[in-house]
């Protein structure tokens, strides 16, 4: 007999009922370190004060009225983020597989008002993740994502992740845009070098195309920047965002300059949800904190910190993990375990930690755990690891 809820999840026996900063309570009264946040939802750990206020406050005035009419709080999100990054315009979602299609259309849109319909083509990179949708899934290309949900929306082309003569060889006169992730995150916490993104970056202006960057998870400070792509000094033309942008309260947007967003005009785009009251009210306490240059070097000086303890980590346990990876506070540890084995020795050991592909666990802790909570937090890593090798 089928569960009550879609049985799509493969769920660890937890059931966590209260969250307070890095830690999660369980409802047997464990307190889990928790370094996934949610899957990098949670940037400014549970229950930030901040947030909280912000929440209530909005809560107790104006819940929804819906896009038919002005929301203050939603140009308000939209001017923020305008003035902290390359975009010229914001369309706020509900999540970042939301946003996956706006830049979807946004591009392709943007070349059919320029007489070019049959400019329609996107390329994206294997290990890539850019949501669940039919669109999502179409982009990433892999057989997990796309297996009996056929026919799959055609346009996309999926080269090998890093194979640089493969990308330059791929454009032709039906590309609209190239699609990357600056971290990989699903993908196994991979990052894009900055040559590289530089190096695309000038591939498409070179060839008249768009660049449209998936910053759904390694945006709004994960990897000691606002958004990554900052550290190779190149701008997008249209960006995706989501997750630590809402602090937990579901968010997401699609920024862009002027000129790739040039086609979206009434009536080509909407949502119902899209920048409710709610949303963007938290959206504005978390652009509050995360813009501030004192936070964001806050954050580096902790990921300095946890990436020198997992490295030790790794050198007292080569039997299960190889080495350390990523950016920021968005962390992987490449295992010769199996990355279940490793999450589920951590959860005996009560730290949260994330699986992902190439043999990866992900290490995604709120942007404000302390110095004190990373070292517990590896301290634990450590004690799951000693389980592990012992085995």
């Amino acid at each position: 007999m089928i569960a009550s809820v879609l049985p799509t999840y493969s769920r660890a026996p937890l059931s966590f009922v209260k969250g307070e900063g890095s830690w999660l309570i369980e409802a047997d009264g464990r307190r889990f370190l928790d370094l996934g946040a949610g899957i990098a939802v949670n940037a400014l750990g549970h229950a930030n004060p901040s947030l909280v206020e912000a929440l209530t406050t909005q809560a107790n005035a104006l819940w929804h009225t819906s896009n038919l009419y002005q929301i203050p709080q939603q140009t308000a999100l939209a001017d923020r983020l305008v003035e902290h990054t390359f975009a010229d315009t914001v369309f706020f979602t509900n999540s970042g597989t939301e946003a996956c299609e706006l830049a979807v259309k946004m591009a392709r849109k943007y070349f059919y008002d320029k007489g070019q319909p049959e400019r329609v083509e996107i390329i994206t990179f294997s290990g890539s993740f850019h949501g669940r949708s039919s669109a999502g899934i179409a982009a990433a290309g892999s057989e997990k994502m796309t297996k009996g949900f056929g026919p799959l929306l055609p346009g996309f082309v999926h080269l090998e992740f890093g194979d640089h003569d493969a990308l330059t060889a791929a454009i032709s006169d039906k590309t609209c845009a190239v699609m990357v992730e600056p971290v990989q995150g699903e993908g196994g916490i991979r990052p894009l070098p900055d040559a590289c993104l530089k190096g695309l970056r000038d591939l498409c202006d070179q060839h008249g195309i768009l660049m449209i960057l998936d910053e759904v998870q390694c945006g709004v400070g994960r990897t000691g920047k606002l958004f990554a792509h900052e550290w190779s000094g190149v701008t997008p033309d249209i960006m995706m965002v989501a997750k630590g942008i809402g602090g937990g309260f579901p968010l997401g947007a699609v920024l862009a300059t002027e000129n790739a967003a040039s086609g979206m005009t009434a009536g080509t785009h909407g949502s119902t949800y899209g920048g409710n009251p709610l949303g963007c009210a938290v959206g504005c306490a978390v652009m509050d904190i995360v813009t501030d240059p004192a936070f964001l070097s806050d954050v580096n000086r902790k990921a300095g910190l946890l990436r020198q303890k997992l490295e030790g980590l790794v050198a007292a346990h080569p039997d299960v993990f190889e080495a350390v990876r990523g950016s920021g506070l968005m962390l992987g540890l490449k295992c010769k375990a199996a990355p279940g084995d490793v999450v589920n020795a951590g959860y005996a050991t009560e730290v949260i930690t994330v699986p992902a592909a190439d043999n990866v666990v992900r290490l995604l802790p709120p942007l404000t755990i302390t110095d004190e909570e990373i070292a517990e937090a590896v301290s634990r890593l450590d004690r799951a690891a000693f389980t592990l090798g012992a085995t």
